[in-house]
């Protein structure tokens, strides 16, 4: 995870995983950008429907969270408040 979070290009990752996140770095930085060739790379790399769909749907909203709480000036919780909502999201889940 560190190694994805520092540089997933050079992460030690699937690649699955490494097509797809640079497909959702481009929908996130330069979506005019998005052609049907960068979807056949994705298929290309063994991505199915339902997961480049899965994919997208969650960039989308994480994008939309990120603009509202940059608007909204969101606290950011400290690294307790992240551990206590780990551990309620490992209890729980996310359901």
């Amino acid at each position: 995870m560190e190694a994805v979070l520092a540089d997933w290009r050079t992460a030690p990752i699937e690649p699955k995983l490494r097509a797809m996140l640079g497909f959702l770095e481009t929908l996130t930085l330069t979506p005019a950008r998005l052609s049907a060739a960068d979807a056949h790379g994705l298929y290309d790399a063994g991505l199915s429907d339902e997961a480049i769909e899965d994919a997208m749907h969650v960039c989308a909203l994480f994008n939309v969270y990120d603009r509202l709480a940059d608007a909204l000036a969101f606290d950011i919780p400290d690294k307790q408040g992240f551990a206590h909502s780990a551990d309620h999201l490992l209890k729980r889940g996310y359901l």
